[in-house]
C-alpha cells in the first residue's frame, strides 16, 4: 500500500509516517517508480506505535516494541527490552500519582482550613460580604 493509504489505515497523517520513516521507526521501501510502499507489518508496527503513544509512552520509548515486532515476535512487548520500557514507565507512574495524592492532600487541607474560617466568620456578629455571593 501506498502512504496515503497507510496513514489512513493507521488513523495518522503522511506527515507522521515521514517522520517515524526519518526516526527509523518505519521501514523506508521504495518501489521501482520510487513511491513509498508498506504491507500489513507497517500497519502492525503503526498501531502498535499509536496505543503506545496513547499510554503516554515517547516515541524512543516505542522503539523496543517496533524492535521486537520486527524481530518477528508475535507481540511487541515479548521482548526484554520492551519489559523494561514497561517498568520504567509504571515507575514513573507510581511516582506522578504519589506526587498527585502529596498535592491532593494539600488542597483538602486548605479547603478543610477554607470551611473552617467561613463558618467562623457566619456566627460572627457582622460576618464581611463576599463580592460572590448574593445577598
Amino acid at each position: 500500500m501506498r502512504i496515503g493509504e497507510l496513514a489512513e489505515r493507521a488513523g495518522t497523517t503522511t506527515r507522521a509516517l515521514r517522520y517515524y520513516e526519518q526516526l527509523g521507526l518505519l521501514p523506508a521501501r521504495r518501489t521501482g517508480n520510487g513511491y513509498r510502499a508498506y504491507d500489513e507489518g507497517d500497519l502492525r508496527l503503526l498501531r502498535e506505535i499509536r496505543m503506545l503513544q496513547d499510554f503516554g509512552f515517547g516515541l524512543e520509548e516505542t522503539r523496543p516494541f517496533v524492535e521486537c515486532l520486527r524481530a518477528g515476535h508475535p507481540d511487541g512487548d515479548s521482548c526484554p527490552a520492551s519489559l523494561e520500557v514497561y517498568r520504567r514507565k509504571l515507575a514513573e507512574l507510581d511516582e506522578c500519582i504519589g506526587r498527585l495524592q502529596e498535592v491532593r492532600e494539600q488542597v483538602a487541607g486548605q479547603f478543610a482550613r477554607a470551611v473552617r474560617a467561613r463558618d467562623d466568620l457566619a456566627v460572627a456578629e457582622q460576618p464581611p460580604q463576599c463580592e460572590l455571593t448574593e445577598e
